[in-house]
């Protein structure tokens, strides 16, 4: 009888270990803290004269970007399906030119209880451990920007999954400023649902003339 007891209390204690171990790398500091903080380097970046998009003068009427409220249902694991081989897709650029990048992997996941794949990419000579996605979804042309948005995730050689973290997708500098030029979203990264998460359309801030 004495078996049975032991292993209700070692799974009581695995239990109570799983919840220690998620909520100590889950927890709202855990994950709330480096996102505020990068949100606010990020609008630092836009006020200087050597890094931001904005011409001159809305530069220096910028104060910061609009997000959505962070949502960990929108930090998606995914599991990565290899593309061999990895043929070069010339991607259109807003200014009607191309830029080569290599269709790495596809990733497969749900949102919103409907599955949805993205094509991750590789820049031609990227050496920087990350992938590239840009992508369009629902809120386009509404809450966000009309041309889509990015995501870079971070990838190792060899690894077969990737964690999509929506609540960092960024506006590209065309956004802001047409002068920039653009990797347009291909067809095969429209999502079908709707991704209420990272960074919302900006609207500049006009001055008021007495």
């Amino acid at each position: 009888m004495q078996r049975p007891i032991k292993l209700i209390i070692i799974a009581g204690i695995a239990l109570v270990l799983f919840y220690f171990v998620r909520e100590s790398f889950m927890s709202d500091d855990n994950y709330l803290i480096p996102l505020q903080k990068e949100r606010e380097d990020k609008d630092l970046s836009f006020r200087s004269r050597t890094n931001s998009p904005f011409e001159e003068a809305d530069r220096r009427m910028f104060t910061n970007l609009v997000y959505y409220e962070p949502n960990l249902d929108y930090r998606v694991k995914v599991k990565l399906e290899d593309i061999e081989p990895k043929d070069t897709l010339h991607m259109p650029m807003t200014n009607g030119s191309t830029e080569a990048y290599l269709r790495y992997a596809f990733a497969n996941f749900e949102l919103h209880g409907e599955p949805q794949r993205l094509t991750l990419y590789k820049k031609i000579k990227e050496q920087e451990e990350k992938l590239f996605v840009p992508f369009t979804d629902k809120t386009n042309g509404f809450d966000t920007y009309g041309g889509g948005r990015y995501l870079d995730v971070p990838f190792k050689e060899g690894a077969t999954t990737a964690t999509l973290d929506f609540n960092r997708a960024y506006s590209p500098f065309c956004a802001y400023n047409p002068e920039y030029v653009c990797p347009v979203p291909p067809k095969e990264n429209r999502l079908s649902v709707a991704v209420e998460a990272g960074e919302k359309n900006y609207e500049k801030v006009h001055p008021v003339v007495e």
